[in-house]
């Protein structure tokens, strides 16, 4: 049924024990019944709202804010106004609500999660100026994170071996100093994709920042203007578009990261919306054809048993599908080399891979006239047991130094995942990186403390890099070179360094769905 106005009287019939299932979002009606077994939060979800106006509700979950805000602001939601029309297909929109006609119990309340493991936090939360590494930021950000907010960021695939190893792979290069050489002052400014920079450290795309923070990519922005970084715009942003791009200051630089959508016309209209809205390049994700089993993720949408009109079969794949199902459905899966034309036609904008991991697609990349890649195995989330992007990087820079043609200024390498300390950044840039990318720190730093914990973070990330280049000698970003690290042991994949108690302490290890439940008595650990 398609009508311009809808009646409450109408959408009461829709509701949770009914064949179809409508609900209210933002004063659209839409018809939610296909969705319902898709819905990352679970079918509950969904018939939590089924029959009523659902923007009170839907406003908490995607935006992890308290019900006394969103009851306190009416219908005005703490998310883009465009969030339920990009999660859900065209033809769900039936129509207006009338919302003249909505009654006091037509609002569904906000949906509160039984199963939910994280408890309130104890004692006093620190301050932003006490952080001291981006670690610090993490132990706060999962206190302070809903379950499924923690569980979505903090997520690895599989076995999390990669998830793991990114950050490991760093300890396995070591550091070669000069002395005697004057580093009264050392600068860190370096230039990435043309753009002069105050840090040779970029703010890359992670998606749904709100999950974070009420303000989300918004703050991101703001933060990476006041510390002169470049931010890269996620396609799957719980802002808009236009929320994110108005939030730059001016002369801002910022790039953009695509998800190449099955419908091209809709990635074609994306594309030319960020040149004519001056944003300065374009990283198209390469390793996402589609995404990776996120267990952590996924046992947040647990649900034991089955809907009555499931069969065993149906209800243990409905388990499976998490976040990562709902939201990767519009990507392309057939995305490959003879695409890359198509795309670097689209805008005068340069076109940078991410997401690759190995030296041939690399000098596939170059061939092809990219402008570069990011060397990424995207955080650890897809695919498990792939190589950390500092061991890439080590095949990679040799491979494209033999190919006629190449220079670094005009092909440039970036890398992104298990970047932690200025150190990491030091590593990288002496292995032939233009530059680094942070991710989870940006969330983890804007769920602790909002836009200043990201300022923050940034700070104390220029700080160790400073402190490490003049223990190096090194007094700009131009002096590090090969001649300053040790990597013949990256590869083997056995570290001999002491333990390294800062990441064991923030990384919360895998558990069975027994331990999570304390099934015959199985420990329920928290760190």
């Amino acid at each position: 049924m398609t009508s311009s106005v809808i009646s409450f009287s109408e959408v009461r019939k829709h509701g949770p024990l009914a064949t179809t299932l409508w609900t209210v979002i933002g004063g659209k009606v839409y018809d939610v019944t296909a969705f319902r077994s898709m819905h990352p939060g679970g079918e509950e979800l969904i018939d939590h709202v089924a029959g009523k106006d659902g923007s009170v509700a839907f406003t908490a979950v995607h935006v992890r804010v308290c019900a006394l805000c969103c009851s306190a602001n009416g219908d005005r939601a703490c998310q883009p106004k465009d969030l339920a029309a990009r999660m859900l297909p065209k033809a769900s929109l039936l129509g207006d609500a009338d919302m003249a006609s909505r009654a006091d119990g037509d609002v569904a309340p906000v949906y509160v999660n039984p199963s939910s493991s994280h408890s309130a936090p104890t004692g006093d939360k620190p301050t932003a100026d006490t952080m001291l590494n981006a670690f610090d930021f993490e132990a706060v950000a999962r206190e302070t994170l809903s379950a499924e907010a923690w569980g979505y960021y903090s997520s690895g695939a599989d076995d999390e071996i990669t998830l793991r190893e990114n950050h490991a792979a760093f300890h396995r290069v070591w550091l070669r100093p000069r002395v005697l050489i004057d580093v009264a002052k050392v600068d860190t400014s370096t230039v990435m994709a043309g753009t002069k920079v105050a840090l040779p450290v970029y703010l890359t795309a992670t998606a749904m920042g709100k999950l974070a923070h009420p303000d989300g990519e918004q703050a991101i922005v703001r933060a990476a203007a006041r510390r002169d970084v470049v931010y890269m715009l996620p396609t799957l942003s719980s802002c808009t578009l236009d929320e994110m791009l108005d939030a730059r200051a001016d002369g801002q630089v910022l790039w953009s990261q695509l998800y190449v959508n099955s419908d091209r016309q809709r990635t074609k209209a994306y594309v030319e919306e960020l040149h004519r809205r001056g944003v300065k390049a374009l990283f198209v994700t390469v390793d996402a054809p589609q995404l990776g089993r996120r267990e952590k993720d996924m046992r947040n949408k647990f649900k034991v048993g089955k809907a009555a009109e499931q069969s065993e079969s149906e209800a243990a794949a409905d388990r499976d599908r998490g976040v990562a199902r709902a939201i990767s459905t519009f990507i392309d899966p057939s995305l490959s080399w003879k695409d890359l034309a198509w795309l670097q036609a689209l805008s005068p904008m340069p076109v940078y891979l991410k997401g690759v991991q190995c030296a041939e697609d690399a000098v596939l990349a170059l061939r092809a006239k990219c402008a570069g890649v990011v060397l990424s195995n995207h955080g650890g989330r897809q695919l498990d047991a792939s190589r950390s992007a500092l061991e890439v990087l080590d095949e990679v820079m040799p491979a494209l130094r033999a190919e006629p043609g190449y220079t670094r200024g005009a092909f440039e390498v970036f890398i992104d995942g298990g970047v932690r300390r200025g150190a990491d950044v030091f590593k990288a840039l002496a292995m032939g990186a233009s530059g680094v990318g942070v991710g989870r720190p940006v969330l983890y730093s804007l769920a602790a403390f909002g836009q200043a914990g990201v300022e923050r973070m940034l700070h104390v990330i220029k700080e160790e890099l400073e402190m490490v280049m003049q223990l190096m000698g090194t007094r700009s970003v131009a002096d590090i070179g090969s001649r300053h690290v040790i990597t013949k042991d990256l590869a083997s994949h056995i570290s001999a360094t002491p333990r390294d108690f800062l990441s064991e302490r923030t990384y919360e290890r895998l558990q069975t769905q027994a331990e999570r439940v304390g099934f015959g008595g199985a420990a329920k650990p928290r760190l």
